[in-house]
């Protein structure tokens, strides 16, 4: 295992040990994030081990995760904050670009930071009782983690702007309406089916479909073409095509 922490647990499960299962380990808190959580995450997926195909990421408890812990917040300077945000940023980067798909499992409370957490994440699946906010704008804070920039790409500006602004919370049918949840359901039944179909891709297939989709996204149309021609092109070398080897 590569790393274990009070606040955080991680278990490889399958034969081959393919499945990261990460839980978040802070119950008592609805697993805000603190920075200790936040730097074990980051160590999680840059230590990965190379066994591991896929990784599910959950909450201890009732709530996926609550978001920032506020008893933690201390006043900071402006170059405190902007060191503060960037530890966020490089954290929710290894997951979004790391070398695994992540699926995030996600039930009660999926709130700022939670939300930018499993904005990161390439697939989420929810029970029908989780519900999703922004409250920063509230309380006088803005998101620090990458969601003004992850979170309108899923479910539109329109409604990243109606959350920030009013503090309007989805619910988990509005959320899979938005884009933002891929399937609403018995949370362990949809996380093992989804893994279990990521175990089953070609290996390589798999690797080229997630950085297609992880970089394309981040550029023009052009460019994103581009990556997309880059993946044809590695599997036609490994002679990998329609699985063929």
């Amino acid at each position: 295992m590569p790393i274990q922490t009070n606040d955080l647990t991680i278990e490889l499960r399958g034969d081959q040990q393919q499945i990261a299962l990460i839980t978040l380990n802070r119950p008592s808190k609805r697993n805000a994030l603190n920075d200790g959580l936040v730097l074990a995450l980051r160590d999680v997926f840059q230590g990965m081990p190379h066994s591991v195909r896929a990784a599910v990421i959950h909450g201890n408890g009732d709530h996926f995760c609550a978001g920032l812990d506020l008893s933690e917040v201390a006043e900071r300077s402006v170059a405190e904050g902007i060191v503060h945000s960037r530890t966020w940023h490089a954290a929710f980067d290894q997951i979004q670009f790391g070398r695994v798909p992540v699926i995030a499992v996600l039930q009660g409370a999926v709130v700022g930071g939670g939300l930018e957490l499993a904005a990161s994440c390439h697939l989420r699946v929810a029970e029908r009782g989780a519900f999703y906010a922004l409250p920063e704008g509230s309380r006088g804070i803005f998101v620090g983690g990458g969601g003004a920039v992850r979170i309108p790409r899923l479910i539109g500006t329109a409604r990243m702007a109606d959350m920030m602004f009013t503090g309007r919370a989805l619910t988990a049918q509005e959320a899979r309406d938005a884009g933002l949840v891929a399937r609403i359901g018995d949370l362990d039944e949809e996380r093992r089916s989804i893994a279990e179909s990521i175990l089953k891709a070609p290996a390589l297939a798999l690797k080229l479909a997630k950085r297609t989709i992880d970089r394309g996204i981040e550029l023009d149309p052009k460019g994103a073409l581009v990556v997309e021609l880059e993946a044809i092109e590695a599997q036609l070398a490994a002679g990998q095509w329609m699985g063929k080897t």
